[in-house]
């Protein structure tokens, strides 16, 4: 009669047999895995001391900007985007916060030459860029001549998008001062108006184009 330990080895035979596996390479898989893990715990230390402390990411940074002309130096955190900066921090609020995700342009501005929304762009981004807002159009009293062009049309009825409607009109006229009606409308297919002023916004573009 078998003893004990050749009964439970059979034992443990048979249900390796079930299972696919047999004790002999299950315990060759764990002496593997246990090893690999020495090694790991061996080379992090090894990695950490040749490139140093691993970086968890930046909390805050200076930046540098020049927004309408002016530089600024500002310290921001590292989730914060340009349209918070220019609201909050530099107080130019003609840039607006619609949606908040960039997909009304309501906050669009111009920066480095094109135009963007700043709500999906972090001030991180923006470093070491010239970025143009609503404010720098008017010359005191006097509009710019976009902003006449709107105000002539009635181009406008609650006026909340009309600042990033207007930033993306002087975005493609400063690139192409004579577009055409499709580049018009292509120039601002990122704009929504909830309003629905569309034809007579295409209509002031049209009629300033020739003097922007």
């Amino acid at each position: 009669m078998a003893d004990k330990r050749d009964v439970s080895v059979d034992i443990e035979e048979k249900d390796s047999d079930k299972l696919g596996v047999s004790r002999r390479d299950f315990l060759k898989g764990m002496g593997v895995s246990t090893a690999a893990a020495a090694v790991a715990t061996a080379v992090v230390p090894q990695l950490q001391a040749e490139t140093g402390p691993l970086v968890k990411g930046i909390r805050e940074a200076v930046v540098q900007i020049e927004v309408n002309g002016r530089p600024y130096r500002l310290a921001v955190k590292s989730h914060w985007t340009l349209l918070e900066v220019l609201r909050r921090e530099l107080g130019l609020t003609g840039t607006k916060m619609s949606c908040d995700r960039g997909s009304c342009g309501a906050c669009t501005v111009i920066m480095n030459g094109k135009p963007i929304f700043a709500c999906t762009t972090l001030a991180l981004e923006a470093d070491k860029s010239k970025v143009t807002t609503i404010e720098a159009l008017s010359d005191g009293e006097k509009l710019h001549p976009i902003q006449e062009a709107f105000v002539r049309e009635d181009a406008l009825q609650c006026g909340f998008c009309t600042p990033g409607v207007i930033m993306s009109t002087k975005a493609l006229l400063d690139q192409n001062p004579r577009p055409n009606l499709a580049e018009v409308k292509e120039a601002l297919s990122g704009n929504i108006c909830r309003c629905a002023a569309y034809t007579k916004i295409v209509k002031a573009v049209m009629s300033v184009a020739p003097k922007a």
